[in-house]
């Protein structure tokens, strides 16, 4: 069920929901467009949204150029902790960003702190739990482990994890001096903090017959991890046997899964961005995945997806539906919508 849509400047490639209370309804998208020519050049965008499901409203509040950005990430919601937004860029840098204003019409975003962590290009980044560390895929086959202390980026760790760009690296969130990496060399690794140099855990090298674009681990389940791949699999992980993903429960999803994204409090419910095949909501259970639902109103790559952060909405003592926003690369849409079906009664 359509709410909204709007139109972006750039090619949009990342859409996240604020998770801070207050703020659940702020969407950040960022765009990368590149310049071919003699002397190429990468250019980008952050855009802040101010959404309201219920009244189908997605008004454009905040708006800043930027270098060509691969990712976005909020840091972690809880505590007393401001909301930052964190922005992997093309030039290298990595920059943080402060949400300021009242949420509702006068957000904007405010430079908390920049920092060139490589020559190489920044291409994903993830937070750890505590919002004092980011983890950064370069497109060198490298990987950052950069610390945030006191408003200052520091490079605290990198190493060459991969032979080919790291498209995903992410920490358990149950574990975060664990750090998972993905790349295009087909590999997906483990690597732990606590041993300098960080020490190879594990790594996962016949079992993706592409590269490996995400990485997510379950909020709701400390032994479940999925990984995407452009080989079209979603595949689910059980980290006491990590030999080889849980067969039963991996699916194909007709397109190169580029973002997983677990809902925030509804377990076994999952959003991928499929690059050629749209977007898909599907249902992990036990030894079962399957297809709840797909969206296919965007007319270029699915790149971008994200659930609405916040408790459940209640209509009449039932939960509402689920509000997911979705966009696409080369026809520059950002879409806010619902699952045509009542996919909590499915789990």
């Amino acid at each position: 069920m359509d709410i909204a849509h709007c139109y972006l400047e750039g090619n949009a490639d990342a859409v996240e929901f604020c998770p801070h209370n207050s703020y659940h309804n702020v969407l950040a998208a960022s765009t990368y467009t590149l310049q071919e020519g003699g002397q190429p050049s990468r250019h980008g965008s952050i855009s802040l949204f101010d959404i309201d499901a219920e009244t189908g409203r997605l008004d454009i509040v905040y708006n800043v150029e930027t270098c060509g950005i691969f990712d976005i990430k909020w840091n972690p919601g809880g505590g007393h902790v401001s909301p930052c937004l964190a922005q992997a860029a093309a030039d290298g840098y990595l920059t943080i960003q402060m949400l300021q204003g009242n949420g509702v019409g006068g957000a904007y975003l405010k430079q908390m702190t920049s920092e060139k962590i490589s020559d190489s290009m920044c291409l994903y980044l993830d937070w750890n739990p505590s919002a004092t560390s980011i983890t950064v895929g370069l497109s060198d086959g490298s990987v950052s482990i950069v610390s945030l202390c006191e408003s200052k980026l520091e490079v605290q760790e990198e190493w060459k994890a991969h032979d080919f760009e790291v498209w995903t690296t992410s920490f358990d969130i149950h574990q975060p001096n664990l750090v998972y990496t993905g790349s295009d060399d087909c590999k997906f690794s483990c690597w732990d903090l606590r041993d300098s140099p960080s020490n190879l855990v594990f790594r996962s090298s016949k079992v993706h017959k592409m590269g490996v674009c995400c990485i997510e681990k379950s909020p709701h389940d400390p032994n479940s991890l999925l990984t995407g791949s452009y080989d079209e699999f979603l595949r689910v992980w059980d980290l006491r046997f990590i030999s080889k993903p849980v067969n039963e429960t991996s699916i194909s999803l007709g397109g190169g899964v580029w973002r997983v994204k677990h809902h925030p409090f509804i377990q076994g419910l999952v959003l991928a961005a499929c690059m050629h095949n749209g977007f898909a909501i599907v249902a992990i259970k036990g030894d079962k995945a399957e297809v709840l639902e797909t969206y296919k109103k965007h007319d270029s790559l699915a790149y971008g997806a994200d659930w609405q952060k916040g408790e459940a909405h209640k209509e009449g003592g039932r939960t509402s539906k689920p509000v997911v926003a979705t966009c696409s690369f080369y026809d520059k849409l950002v879409r806010v919508w619902r699952p045509e079906n009542d996919i909590c009664l499915a789990l």
